[in-house]
């Protein structure tokens, strides 16, 4: 019964849930099998251990976070405005999740960042990976925008660091204070990074 075709995906479901809400450490495997509603023996016949479902659940939620950026970054706007779009979209999604759970879940690759990079290397590892798609989406856009001449930022791969740093840290703010409100900078901020040449008319227009 445990062992069928969804009984995978309950288990991913349920280990980023409740790692979101708690952290990886703290979870055993008997804990997230009774969330997911399969039997423990179902764990083992998809998973080796838990370290290997953490990393099934990143690939999973970065899937799912690439799509949604790519929808946002690759779209046919302006460049700035679709920087403006993405952190739009961050907080929206932020917001959603405290009206659902009560608290501001911030970023699973933020968090795990924080409580594992210093104590596995594959999750490490992953987690750089990730950051490094992140950063070569957002500074894609950034070079379009200096073609454009909307921004006068001199190095395009520093820039998207930066921007992606600026993101990471304000969900992090907006976790620790169990508000959305602390992610309202992020556009400004993005702004003055960048070196916009009219930072005003950019935020007006988007």
């Amino acid at each position: 019964m445990g062992r069928t075709s969804d009984a995978r995906e309950k288990i991913l479901s349920a280990a980023q849930s409740l790692i979101e809400l708690r952290g990886y450490s703290a979870l055993g495997v008997a804990e997230i099998c009774k969330a997911a509603g399969v039997p423990k023996g179902s764990f083992y016949y998809f998973f080796e251990s838990k370290e290997a479902l953490a990393l099934a659940v990143l690939d999973e939620h970065w899937d799912t976070q690439k799509s949604a950026w790519a929808r946002v970054l690759n779209s046919d706007e302006e460049p700035l405005r679709r920087l403006y779009r993405l952190f739009e979209e961050t907080e929206a999604g932020q917001r959603a999740g405290q009206q659902s759970c009560g608290t501001v879940s911030g970023c699973l690759f933020g968090n795990l960042s924080l409580e594992m990079s210093n104590h596995t290397e594959p999750i490490r590892t992953r987690l750089q990976e990730i950051f490094d798609a992140q950063v070569e989406m957002v500074e894609s856009v950034i070079t379009e925008a200096r073609a454009r001449e909307e921004v006068t930022t001199p190095d395009t791969r520093e820039a998207a660091r930066a921007v992606v740093a600026q993101l990471e840290g304000q969900v992090l703010f907006a976790k620790l204070y169990n508000n959305t409100r602390r992610l309202s900078p992020l556009w400004a901020n993005c702004l003055a990074l960048l070196g916009a040449r009219a930072p005003q008319e950019a935020v007006a227009g988007a």
